[in-house]
């Protein structure tokens, strides 16, 4: 009997796959990769694996990836303000080179000859595994169910699912397709098809709606080290602890929550839900500090390389040549971006409104149009008439 390893998640899709797969002659082993989901009202991993030996597997591999993840995946992507399209942070599209990785690991380790994902053929995160799995064993061949089955929509899985016997968390009345891991949450399908139609509160799972929060905000301070987040307001944390830590606070108030429109790579558009507390507080503070350290033409053009980036992260192409060489740029950036940046929280906004760092460039009596200006007005003339002669007829 053939062997394949598949990246199964617990969800609709892998558990229909798993049986499928099986059905058509394969061994399944599942590989189930913790990356922060099984968080407070996350997955629950024990039954995750249940209902992947009753779907048919064989064997089910669950490996907590956290460490790893937050540390290879998130804090580059951090460092570098890699967030796609102005709003999405990128938490599944970092997590899937990691799972990929270990997919190949794992496909070695049982000698089998195949790898398989949930992923359908609308979506990225067919790019992201398969093109990661070539670039790191080009023999290894990969099957993708959802684009061969028979099931023409997520109802008829649902159909084959309780035909099964198959315990699965989705129904047909709320059948959102959900990615969670300790980076955010990615939720798509049912309702939130309709474009005219505003995303139910039932879609939301970490964050309060900000028509329920408080109407006191919350002042939160955010340390940097080299790039690196180190303390909330004094306290050290690890970088998992830290992250954990300000996605409690921030879906308490409600921050982290974009809708938007987005350009798939493979070239339609999609609605997409997200849900990001502590990427959105990081990203905001990380940019606010660089904005204090960095000078201007450095700042600029980091605002290039952020934006390609992000693109390379979106596009499945982690393991890239140029996303290595782009980690070179970035780290070098972040040698004087060491710092604190003080935060509003409020109804679902993310504001800095307090600035301070050792490398700072800001200068009061440069900057200050009251007592203590040494500002010398009077160079200014010249400066305008050099600056414009290119552009005098």
């Amino acid at each position: 009997m053939k062997k394949i390893v598949l990246a199964y998640s617990g969800g609709l899709d892998t558990s229909c796959a798993v049986r499928w797969l099986k059905e058509r002659g394969f061994e399944v082993v599942c590989f189930v990769a913790d990356l922060g989901q099984g968080l407070g009202e996350g997955e629950d991993f024990q039954a995750i694996e249940g209902r992947a030996l009753v779907a048919g597997a064989s064997k089910v591999y669950i490996k907590d990836l956290q460490d790893e993840f937050v540390q290879d995946f998130v804090l580059p992507a951090l460092k570098a303000n890699a967030i796609y399209e102005g709003k999405y942070l990128l938490a599944t599209a970092l997590g899937r080179p990691l799972i990929a990785k270990y997919l190949v690991e794992l496909a070695h380790k049982e000698k089998a000859s195949a790898v398989a994902h949930g992923c359908t053929g609308k979506g990225n995160d067919q790019v992201r595994f398969e093109v990661t799995v070539g670039i790191l064993d080009p023999k290894l061949e990969i099957i993708a169910p959802v684009r061969e089955w028979e099931f023409k929509s997520r109802e008829e899985e649902i159909e084959y699912a309780h035909m099964s016997n198959i315990p699965i968390d989705v129904s047909k009345k709320k059948p959102y397709s959900i990615d969670r891991n300790i980076w955010g949450i990615s939720i798509e399908a049912g309702v939130l098809e309709n474009l005219e139609q505003e995303a139910p509160e039932d879609a939301y799972l970490l964050t309060k709606s900000p028509t329920q929060i408080s109407t006191y905000p919350k002042y939160l301070e955010v340390y940097f080290e080299k790039g690196v987040p180190k303390k909330i307001d004094g306290k050290t944390y690890k970088l998992k602890s830290l992250i954990n830590h300000l996605n409690e606070v921030g879906g308490l108030y409600g921050v982290g929550r974009m809708d938007l429109v987005e350009n798939r790579l493979v070239g339609i558009k999609s609605r997409e839900i997200y849900e990001a507390p502590a990427a959105t507080i990081l990203y905001t503070a990380h940019k606010e500090l660089e904005s204090l350290v960095l000078d201007r033409e450095l700042a600029h053009f980091k605002e290039i390389i952020s934006l390609k980036y992000s693109e390379l992260v979106y596009y499945g192409l982690w393991y890239s040549p140029l996303k290595e060489a782009l980690d070179s740029f970035v780290n070098s950036t972040q040698k004087q971006v060491s710092g604190s940046i003080k935060l509003k929280l409020f109804k679902g906004s993310c504001i800095p409104v307090g600035r301070k760092s050792p490398y700072s460039l800001y200068k009061k009596e440069l900057s200050t149009y009251g007592k203590g200006d040494k500002f010398d007005q009077k160079l200014a003339e010249g400066f305008i008439k050099i600056w414009g002669m290119p552009y005098k007829r």
